[in-house]
């Protein structure tokens, strides 16, 4: 061997500068003839230190390998230890790929040339197909969990691994991380990276100088990061690991450090976004106590190497397009890591891992105020009565409690630190906000005396009470540096003095951070009462709901947030956290409205009873939905959901023809109940709908105009195919009681079905002697907004409608309207009774719903916010081509995604994933469809162009930059 070659393990202190390897593609081409004996075309792919390249066959142009040119400063041991490793991973069956060497009948395609740069080693390595994670597009959590997963496996899986090789030196060992900073930096010129390295060096010290001799030691990969994590085709999580260039002897925490500080850069990523990563790790290879302290500010160094390495491979090797591509992102890895303390991560990680509380200290010192003091506690909190009625959005309606409190007669009123606070919160908001306070706020009835053992200075807005051990900053405008006493009736904020780290705290911090927080800052509450119950209880209440309800009673997404409070078009969760709800037509007025609300608690006052009684607002009730509909539908029937509804329509079809035969579209859903559910052949619903419809359900062709049978111009077709049905029923003696179908195809997301189509099936069918029964559930209620009925849009009028959801703005209520002949007829069947149906509080409710929609001009807004909402959903599709369709009227919409706008092919997992990326942007957002690949967009009728805005714009950020 020559001695490069032979040379000793590399000292990245002996030879800082690595430029790349620069063999240009046809000296490479040649070498690959004659080394390997290789008849390939190659490709450049990007590298810091070595050179890489695709290696295609000549002939086939299949992919042989990537050939991997190494550094020359690299030894052969190094080399072979790399192989050496990833065939150990191989052989202890990860579930992760990793590429091993190409082997021909030459043997193994690994040798040292000497070519026109010297001699450099040269391998063709096993090529995995799939695509990595580089970039700053978006990670999903189960993609960071994921990455995170396979760390854990390599280090697990590596623990057991020796090589001699592993002693190398290089500049990726987080354990020269400060060494190798103090060296670059020394050749920096821009003064702010040497402000923001410094900053990191010293923050880091700071924490690590305390447990760096007590980090356990391994060999491991070091590298898993989003550009050497790749996903096989047609998979969205990496289950490949690529360049096993850095295997070495570390700190074993810093496999986890590598992995986190990759995810940094991507769009919309904050600290708190690598946890799930964090936890993967942990659930396969435990963190000690010692590895939570170092994790972050490993980090943090990890972000300050990559920012001076980058720079300085981009100053020796200015052609290097991968080093330059890389200086952004690697700039934002160290921004966001330096974004939180090193301690405050560790708080939060440990109360993540479940290790202990997070709080490190607590008030001590007893009471500052005297114990006779009375003290209210002011809960502003998303449940708290004080945010009802939509006082949430007002921040005053916290100090109006404040000051109620003191005018009952207490002496101090208190809003505890570490509780989240709803009052004041923003709405439409990509983030979770700041809205955990970390200092508690006071208002003081009268003077107070302070403790006697207390020692008091102050200065202009801050009066500092030190006790024994302890302090507390009181933090007001009104505080005087000439007076030792506080000031009564305004807030004062009161905070634990500062730990020595600290300059400054930010007055409020997002929940997933707010324990971490609290381990630094301790509390305070205890200086003046008792600690309320349930400031550090977990959340069991999906744990609960998945023990006691049936599985098969789904909720939305995997990992819901908790939503406890409503109004208008918004959600809001436990931890004060508001979602746009773009979904809901349920509550068609918006959540929560003052006057249904009013409503219903005057007559739950007044009486609630079984609907067999004789009370007024029963009747008042059914005449006002009557005056909505044509004269010749004059009789009501109510029941407690659209399941029901339709369940009594197809009973009333059968029970007025005498026949038990129906007629039903395919891909609608009608209900749960026996009848509506054997209506139903949504395979989205049931898989089995198709092949499990009792013998009197008879079923037409979907008439979707996008993705039906006929399309487009050819959807005139549906009309006559399904009345030939119909007539070859009559002509088998089987005439249908009825035909039932939604008026507006709303489980394919909002298709309007082809004009005239209605009125030839109605025709048929009652030419047969059968009814026409329109499925109103979803789109009734001037939802559609052109048109209060779906019917009307078909220029027909049917002999039942089925209508729920929208009519009772969320309470259980349904109706169904149809003549008084049909209705007769129903006493063939038996009496018909609904013990809550049309009860005295679901009437109240039903007749304050269409006040609401009436005096608001709700259809209206329908109308104009869906038009716009529309409109502009439609120009995206012109810019993004996974949008396939946007479909429907007024605010009954769908937005429906494929993979190919020819073949329409349904992108289902795409559609789940945006519903998901939108969840983290504050947007609730579900899937519909036999596919589940149409967003259904269904906000309650109140809601305002600006949110429908917020929602395009969210939409129009996961198109672009991916979920």
């Amino acid at each position: 061997m020559t001695d490069e070659r032979s040379h000793g393990l590399f000292d990245y202190f002996t030879q800082p500068e690595l430029p790349a390897p620069t063999l240009d593609t046809n000296e490479v081409e040649a070498l690959l003839r004659e080394h390997f004996g290789l008849e390939a075309s190659v490709d450049n792919l990007g590298s810091q230190q070595d050179q890489n390249f695709v290696v295609h066959d000549s002939n086939s142009r299949e992919v042989i390998g990537v050939l991997k040119v190494s550094n020359p400063a690299f030894s052969e041991a190094e080399i072979l230890m790399q192989n050496e490793a990833a065939q150990h991973l191989s052989d202890e069956k990860t579930t992760f790929r990793v590429p091993g060497l190409v082997t021909t009948a030459r043997g193994e395609l690994s040798a040292w040339w000497s070519t026109s740069h010297g001699d450099v080693h040269a391998r063709v390595i096993e090529f995995l197909p799939g695509k990595n994670f580089m970039g700053s597009d978006y990670l999903s959590p189960s993609v960071i969990a994921r990455m995170g997963q396979i760390a854990g496996e390599a280090s697990v899986a590596l623990s057991n691994f020796a090589h001699p090789a592993s002693q190398r030196t290089l500049q990726w060992d987080l354990r020269h991380a400060q060494r190798v900073i103090a060296l670059l930096a020394a050749q920096e010129t821009d003064e702010t990276v040497l402000e923001l390295v410094r900053l990191a060096s010293a923050t880091a010290a700071r924490v690590l100088d305390g447990v760096e001799q007590l980090l356990p030691r391994q060999i491991g990969h070091y590298d898993i990061t989003d550009d050497n994590l790749i996903a096989s085709p047609g998979s969205a999580l990496p289950d490949g690991v690529l360049d096993f260039g850095d295997v070495m002897d570390s700190w074993a925490v810093g496999e986890l450090a590598v992995t986190v500080s990759s995810i940094l850069h991507h769009v919309d990523i904050t600290p708190a976004h690598v946890f799930p990563a964090i936890q993967a790790f942990d659930a396969l290879r435990p963190l000690d106590d010692n590895e939570i302290d170092a994790l972050w500010p490993l980090v943090i160094l990890r972000g300050a190497v990559l920012v001076l390495s980058g720079r300085q491979q981009n100053r020796i090797d200015d052609g290097n397009a991968y080093a330059l591509n890389g200086l952004d992102r690697e700039y934002r890895i160290l921004e966001q890591a330096l974004s939180v303390p090193p301690e405050v991560m560790a708080g939060s990680i440990r109360h993540l891992l479940g290790r202990g509380s997070a709080t490190s200290s607590r008030w001590s010192d007893g009471r500052v105020f005297p114990e006779a003091t009375k003290v209210a506690i002011v809960d502003a909190g998303t449940l708290s009565d004080i945010n009802n009625d939509g006082r949430w959005k007002e921040s005053q309606a916290l100090v109006d409690s404040a000051q109620a409190a003191l005018s009952s007669g207490a002496d101090l009123a208190v809003v505890p630190a570490w509780l989240p606070i709803l009052t004041g919160a923003p709405n439409r908001t990509p983030s979770a906000p700041d809205v955990v306070p970390t200092s508690s706020t006071i208002w003081l009835g009268r003077p107070l005396e302070m403790s006697p053992d207390a020692t008091l200075q102050a200065s202009e807005g801050f009066l500092t009470l030190s006790t024994h051990n302890e302090s507390l900053v009181f933090t007001a405008p009104e505080i005087s540096a000439a007076s030792m006493t506080l000031p009564v009736g305004v807030p004062l904020m009161v905070s634990r003095a500062l730990p020595g780290f600290l300059s400054s705290v930010p007055a409020a911090v997002p929940a997933a951070l707010a324990e971490g927080w609290r381990a630094v800052l301790g509390e305070t509450l205890s200086a003046f009462a008792d600690e309320p119950l349930g400031t550090n209880d977990v959340d069991d209440t999906l744990e609960l709901r998945e023990q006691v309800l049936a599985e098969v009673q789904e909720h939305y997404y995997a990992t819901p947030p908790r939503i406890e409070r409503g109004w208008r078009e918004f959600l809001i969760d436990t931890h004060a956290r508001v979602y746009l709800d773009m979904v809901n037509n349920v509550t068609s007025v918006g959540h929560a409205h003052p006057h249904v609300v009013d409503a219903a608690t005057k007559q739950m006052k007044l009486l609630n009873t079984n609907s067999r009684f004789n009370y007024r607002v029963v009747a008042d009730y059914a005449d006002r939905i009557t005056r909505l509909l044509p004269d010749e539908l004059d009789t009501v029937f109510f029941v407690n959901s659209g399941s029901e509804a339709v369940d009594l329509s197809l009973r009333l079809a059968m029970a007025y023809t005498g026949r038990p035969d129906i007629v039903a579209m395919r891909e609608a859903y009608h209900g749960w109940t026996y009848a509506s559910d054997a209506v139903s052949t949504s395979i989205a619903d049931n898989p089995n709908a198709l092949v499990t419809r009792p013998s009197w359900v008879h079923t037409v062709d979907a008439a979707n105009s996008y993705r039906g049978l006929h399309r487009d111009a050819d959807a005139h077709r549906y009309a006559p195919e399904a009345v030939a049905v119909i007539n070859r029923l009559i002509a088998d003696n089987r005439p249908p009681a009825g035909l039932i179908c939604e008026s507006y195809f709303g489980n394919a997301g909002g298709v309007a079905l082809p004009d005239g189509y209605l009125s030839e099936v109605y025709a048929a069918v009652r030419a047969g002697g059968g009814l026409a029964i329109s499925d109103e559930v979803q789109v009734g209620y001037g939802r559609l907004g052109e048109w209060f009925w779906g019917f009307q849009q078909q220029g027909v009028v049917p002999d039942i409608v089925a209508v729920a959801k929208s009519i009772g703005g969320g309470h259980p209520l349904g109706a169904v309207i149809t003549r008084r002949d049909i209705a007769d007829r129903y006493r063939t069947q038996g009496y018909f009774f609904s013990s809550t149906g049309g009860s005295p509080v679901s009437s109240a409710i039903g007749m304050a719903v269409l006040d609401v929609i009436e005096q608001e001009k709700l259809q209206e807004n329908a109308l104009t916010v869906g038009r716009h909402l529309k409109g502009r959903l439609e120009k995206l599709a012109d810019e993004h081509d996974i949008i396939g369709r946007v479909h429907g009227s007024g605010l009954y919409l769908g937005v429906e995604f494929v993979r190919d706008r020819t073949t329409l092919e349904p992108a289902t997992e795409e559609t789940e994933g945006i519903c998901n990326r939108l969840l983290d942007l504050g947007i609730i957002m579900q899937p519909t469809g036999d596919f589940q690949n149409v967003l259904k967009i269904k906000p309650p009728l109140c809601i305002s162009q600006e949110s429908a805005d917020y929602f395009v714009d969210g939409l129009e950020r996961v198109l672009r930059t991916g979920w």
